[in-house]
């Protein structure tokens, strides 16, 4: 058996699964750990590995390996709160039975929108008195959320395209630095140059990348940059919001280009995670009156719920493009209308050849052919030459 053994906190999540495989791990994960639920309801894990024979050493049976334990929510039978709790008690049965570390992965860091609280702390930026009542009677959970994984013996902690500066320093330093925010900005910039997803032009002249507001302008500087494309121009949004639902959507004065000079090229608007879509919507509206060619939309994490499928599906957005940093968005019937203009970059092979790399391993395999393809037939770009 390897020394690093992988679980995931439901036994049938294909996330988990894949990044077993990728891992070469030949043990199915129930055939590694047994996820046992009492009569009570009370979850209680059990590492039930070969070393757990009659003659090994009681409680020892990781002694020496590495528990990475990949958490997703694409069980719909789990809340993120149970899923939460189910970690936690499997990272403390590795401890108790040997494990030298315990690495979570969690693509979609789970209460990390959760990110303030209604007193100032040292991960916080500044901040005005009005923004701290927004918070009044409620707890900075992401602090907990930390201190709670660390507690139950977590030592690293792996996710995807965190949007939170305070829970990013929160993180590092309550992990000592072992908090890895993957972007997965190489990952678009590859699809977009080896697809048909847009037509980027004579390197680049026909494309946009758009930010939507502030806070998804990093991020579209650093799939600028791996583009590598010099003739790719930037737009920048600016937002206001007047309710939870509420937002309009404006040119903001510092962009690099004008609706002006948006006639006939492809757009493809960005952000770190998308949950009503009215943000993205408006901002489509406001890109239309420049009359592109292409409206696409580029998002990390996809809450998939009624409203923001019906948001969505506004003709004025030309397709959607995504990962599976929820799994449940590979579920045709999670993607409803929108799977005719929906597409899933599917990350375990990603995210695996970091692990591999953090443990020193062989990653040559995965260096080329990093992530795969998911698409609807239902999308007129469906072909099954797609799926490179």
């Amino acid at each position: 058996m390897n020394e690093h053994i992988i679980v995931g906190n439901v036994s049938d999540d294909p996330f988990s699964i894949d990044m077993a495989a990728l891992c070469g791990q030949e043990e199915e994960i129930a055939d590694i750990i047994s996820l046992k639920t009492f009569a009570n309801s009370e979850f209680c894990p059990r590492f039930i590995l070969q070393e757990d024979l009659p003659g090994a050493v009681i409680g020892k049976s990781l002694e020496g390996k590495i528990a990475i334990i990949c958490s997703t929510a694409h069980h719909l039978t789990q809340t993120r709160n149970a899923l939460a709790m189910r970690t936690m008690l499997i990272a403390r049965s590795a401890k108790e039975n040997g494990a030298k570390k315990v690495i979570l992965v969690e693509p979609d860091l789970f209460y990390s929108a959760q990110d303030r609280g209604p007193h100032p702390c040292k991960y916080d930026e500044p901040r005005h008195d009005l923004d701290m009542a927004k918070f009044d009677g409620q707890a900075f959970n992401s602090q907990l959320y930390a201190q709670l994984l660390k507690t139950a013996g977590v030592d690293v902690v792996v996710t995807v395209h965190n949007h939170s500066p305070s829970v990013q320093r929160l993180f590092s330093d309550v992990f000592d630095g072992e908090f890895y925010n993957l972007h997965p900005y190489e990952i678009y910039a590859d699809y977009i140059k080896r697809s048909d997803f847009v037509q980027t032009g004579k390197d680049g002249d026909n494309l946009i990348l758009c930010a939507p507001d502030k806070g998804a302008r990093p991020f579209t500087k650093k799939v600028y940059e791996a583009l590598g494309l010099k003739h790719v121009k930037t737009l920048t949004m600016t937002k206001e919001r007047s309710g939870e639902r509420e937002v309009v959507v404006t040119l903001d004065p510092s962009s690099e280009c004008s609706l002006d000079e948006l006639a006939g090229k492809d757009i493809i608007v960005l952000d770190d995670m998308v949950r009503t879509g009215s943000t993205i919507i408006q901002c489509a509206h406001a890109l239309i009156k420049g009359a592109p060619n292409r409206i696409c939309f580029g998002v990390t994490h996809f809450y998939s719920s009624r409203e923001g499928r019906v948001t969505l599906n506004d003709p004025v957005l030309n397709e959607i493009l995504t990962l599976n940093t929820i799994p449940s968005i590979l579920n045709r019937d999670s993607q409803g209308r929108l799977r005719k203009k929906m597409v899933v970059l599917k990350i375990e092979k990603w995210i695996t050849r970091f692990l591999l790399k953090y443990l020193q391993k062989e990653i040559h395999k995965l260096d080329k052919d990093f992530y795969t393809v998911d698409m609807s037939s239902k999308n007129p770009r469906w072909r099954p030459s797609s799926i490179f």
